[in-house]
């Protein structure tokens, strides 16, 4: 790697650091029921939210918490597992099954998941990038395009009714 390289190339901490934050958040939301952990989304930041998929092998529900910000009545992530190679397992399994609840500080939303494509991808990366001025050089270091998620609102399902 060059210099020139090195001093475009954004730092990022040891990805056992990164897994011990993961966790250490996760740890944080559960111990304090949900009143810790989550937060909106601020103007020109991102927010946090708990996704719960259900396993594409196991059929279990599967909960991470992951950044997002809103566009109009959806929410946009990007499946970047920490900006290590590989997919994020939330992500194959929202493939899978893409219909997921999300909670949020306000309470908890149904969404359905897809990955963005053409315009859509190209107008959402460029609001990342202003999130965060290094996404590029960060996304440069997986070896597969970061996908970006975009969680839209579903009607909710109505519960059965009991006939008398």
């Amino acid at each position: 790697m060059s210099v020139e390289q090195r001093a475009r190339t954004p730092w990022l901490p040891p990805r056992w650091f990164i897994r011990l934050a993961w966790y250490a958040h996760r740890g944080l939301y559960r111990v304090f029921g949900g009143r810790l952990g989550l937060w909106r989304p601020r103007a020109n930041g991102w927010g946090t939210l708990r996704l719960t998929t259900t396993g594409r092998r196991t059929g279990r529900q599967r909960s991470v918490i992951i950044g997002y910000f809103e566009d109009g009545p959806n929410l946009v992530s990007l499946a970047m597992n920490g900006w290590g190679a590989g997919e994020p397992a939330w992500w194959l399994n929202l493939q899978a099954h893409p219909d997921v609840t999300v909670d949020l500080v306000e309470g908890q939303r149904l969404v359905h998941g897809h990955a963005a494509t053409g315009d859509e991808r190209s107008r959402l990366w460029a609001r990342w990038r202003e999130i965060d001025k290094n996404l590029d050089a960060y996304a440069a270091r997986r070896p597969s395009d970061t996908a970006v998620v975009v969680l839209e609102p579903r009607a909710s399902v109505p519960e059965p009714t009991q006939g008398n």
